[in-house]
């Protein structure tokens, strides 16, 4: 999620070889902890690495090469901010590489599995990215934990290499990045010891927000596309970014093939993903679909303008003797230049239609598991958190750049 606004700072525009200051004044309307800022570095190719101030106090700060060309594109920190309140940031960026070791809060993986390897949690092949074909017969099956898997000290998710492309959710008992230990899938004696798993059964449905086709009456699969690729584009202090991106996705026989690109931001100490999607062209007249599972017996939340949410509990396997019932709170919020029509639940799905604004489209999604020692427990507060995250999401930190 972006709270901030990325922007071009077009004031300074020579990078000396002793670095280079900008300040900036940030405001909110609302208090928010771990308010993301991000700082669009266009203007400063030389950039290798940064310090933030933030009323005179050192911050972590991240900086990404988002499109993997080698130059970094965006600088990002968090900064707890009160309603009404002014701060002053000073960010320092230098042509050197000496970035502060700051510790890990985000965390992202993609493991190929090792026919070497008995143990579900041992598998040590990683990637950063990987590419397959049409003719690969089930996507599903390549990659270990199905796909990229991504977390920060709250929640953690994968998101299915197949034509579901579908978010599935790991609820942890206590604060902390796990995935490396577990590769979501937790042992007998990792549970013992407070580790969490995998919380949610999804099947064919959306879990917990994919993004899907639309055929006029429901929704549709990914599927054909020429190609299929998953790549991590960063993690580390500050955030973590994945990216899932589709070629040639034919969508009805009687459209042309797109090209689509999502993108998933979790930043550390928050519980919710920011979904970025560019399309190839502009697909304005064109409808998507999207939502939550309907957990069995779940109860339902909505405002009727773009937030949406469930709270319910169901088994997470069809193995209901080494697992257990698992209580969940999920959570989607579609802005409104997006929105076109949310529809009445089924026993799937929480649906809604969503439609592009031009080349893109954009929406959040939010989890809880009710096992955190640290998070939400019934219904009521879990829907009381879903309407002041909406309020937060709809009034994002202002940023100026002080000359």
């Amino acid at each position: 999620m972006k709270h901030a606004i990325a922007f071009f700072v077009s004031l300074f525009v020579s990078l000396c070889a002793r670095g280079q200051e900008i300040h900036l004044s940030v405001s909110s309307d609302v208090a928010q902890e771990q308010a993301p800022v991000t700082l669009n570095l266009l203007a400063h190719p030389s950039a290798r690495s940064a310090t933030v101030l933030v009323n005179g106090k050192e911050v972590p700060c991240q900086l990404d090469d988002l499109d993997d060309d080698g130059r970094y594109d965006e600088l990002a920190f968090l900064t707890d901010i009160d309603k009404g309140e002014k701060q002053q940031v000073v960010i320092h960026l230098s042509p050197e590489e000496r970035q502060t070791p700051y510790p890990a809060r985000t965390y992202a993986e993609m493991v190929l599995r090792n026919p070497k390897v008995k143990e579900k949690n041992k598998h040590d092949i990683y990637l950063s990215a990987i590419t397959l074909d049409a003719t690969t017969k089930n996507p599903f099956l390549v990659l270990h934990h199905h796909g990229v898997a991504f977390e920060n000290e709250l929640v953690a998710m994968r998101i299915y290499m197949d034509e579901r492309q579908t978010v599935d959710l790991y609820g942890k008992y206590h604060k902390g990045l796990e995935l490396h230990d577990t590769q979501f899938y937790t042992s007998k004696t990792q549970k013992e010891q407070g580790y969490g798993d995998d919380i949610l059964w999804v099947g064919n449905t959306f879990g917990l927000g994919a993004l899907r086709g639309w055929n006029g009456m429901s929704p549709t699969m990914v599927s054909p596309v020429k190609r299929r690729s998953q790549r991590i584009v960063c993690m580390g202090p500050v955030r973590t970014i994945v990216e899932v991106a589709d070629k040639g996705w034919q969508r009805t026989p009687d459209t042309d093939p797109i090209d689509m690109i999502q993108r998933y931001t979790l930043y550390a100490g928050h519980r919710d993903v920011e979904v970025e999607v560019t399309f190839g062209q502009d697909l304005s007249s064109s409808l998507f679909s999207t939502g939550i599972v309907n957990v069995k017996g779940s109860e339902e939340y909505s405002d009727k303008e773009g937030l949406r949410g469930c709270w319910g509990t169901d088994w997470p396997a069809t193995d209901t003797l080494n697992w257990k019932r698992e209580t969940v709170g999920l959570g989607i919020f579609i802005p409104k230049k997006y929105r076109d029509r949310e529809w009445p639940a089924n026993n799937d799905n929480y649906l809604l239609t969503i439609r592009p604004d031009g080349r893109q489209l954009r929406y959040h999604l939010t989890y809880t598991s009710a096992n955190e020692d640290f998070g939400f427990h019934s219904a009521k507060t879990w829907f009381a958190f879903l309407k002041d995250w909406k309020k937060r999401l709809t009034h994002p930190v202002k940023v100026q750049v002080i000359p």
